[in-house]
């Protein structure tokens, strides 16, 4: 299976969204949250440069001639977009396209103004070793157990794991 910059996201989040998500699982239509982000994207997207790239299983949402930059509503979870980010980066520098990565939030809840991401030896590795978990856990057979974190009532799988 691909990875994808959603997987990944997903997959610090909440490993039985990760997992439900992969294998097709999609309850996102549902989200007022998942539709809050189109909708910056649309209008991101509305004067037409730099719109959103898509390469194999990746879907960028700006890459200038320095940065890869992807667009978060919030900054609640700066691993996950950090993560999902670094895997931008390795696919565009296994194709010979080197940029550093960016982090831009439309609304913060730290002091977080930009947050910029650097491919080198050391995140290669910490992504790598988190696709390798992430395989692991999605060629198990079970569904992970739900487990109650801060975000779960505004998740798309909430009505599929609590009611």
């Amino acid at each position: 299976m691909r990875i994808t910059g959603t997987i990944i996201n997903y997959y610090f989040h909440c490993k039985r969204q990760c997992y439900l998500y992969a294998n097709r699982m999609n309850l996102e239509d549902n989200s007022e949250d998942v539709r809050i982000g189109k909708v910056l994207h649309e209008i991101k997207n509305m004067d037409k440069s730099n719109t959103e790239i898509k390469l194999d299983a990746i879907a960028i949402d700006k890459i200038t001639d320095k940065y890869v930059v992807e667009l978060k509503k919030s900054d609640s979870d700066i691993k996950a977009a950090r993560m999902q980010v670094l895997l931008y980066l390795y696919e565009l520098n296994k194709k010979g396209i080197t940029r550093d990565g960016k982090l831009t939030f439309n609304e913060k809840n730290s002091n977080e103004e930009n947050t910029i991401i650097l491919l080198k030896e050391e995140t290669i590795k910490e992504l790598k070793e988190c696709m390798q978990n992430i395989e692991k856990l999605l060629e198990s057979k079970t569904v992970p157990d739900g487990k109650w974190l801060k975000g779960c009532k505004k998740c798309a799988y909430y009505e599929y794991c609590y009611l």
